[in-house]
């Protein structure tokens, strides 16, 4: 262990990594409670957010997050499994800290007479 007298120390073992595990962090969790967060989901957090108490991957997200990142995005930085930063995410989600932004559904796509269009205007030019 690290005998520097820092607070961080007694949550990092030089030779084992951190010594909280993501189950830890999500208190036993392994899925979202509400929500659905796709890896390209992208998470931003809201401009008026509220003062409250987190965790220090919970605090590190709303900082990391104050410009877009994707679910995949927010994951690398923090070198958490997925499946942890989704969970994280829908907890901060319900205290009104972020918000997110679902990629296009199928539907929002153009139709196929939409790019026959483009394609005989792209053609005629």
């Amino acid at each position: 262990m690290r005998a520097t007298g820092d607070a961080d120390e007694a949550w990092y073992d030089d030779d084992a990594g951190p010594i909280v595990r993501p189950y830890a962090m999500t208190r036993g969790r392994s899925a979202p409670d509400q929500g659905r967060f796709d890896l390209i989901t992208l998470v931003v957090t809201r401009p008026a957010a509220p003062a409250t108490q987190l965790f220090p991957e919970q605090a590190r997200i709303v900082e990391l997050c104050r410009r877009p990142l994707s679910v995949a995005e927010v994951g690398a930085e923090l070198d958490l499994p997925v499946g942890t930063v989704r969970v994280l995410l829908a907890d901060l989600a319900a205290a009104g800290l972020i918000e997110t932004h679902e990629p296009p559904m199928l539907s929002a796509l153009p139709t196929e007479a939409l790019l026959k269009e483009l394609l005989a205007g792209l053609r005629a030019l």
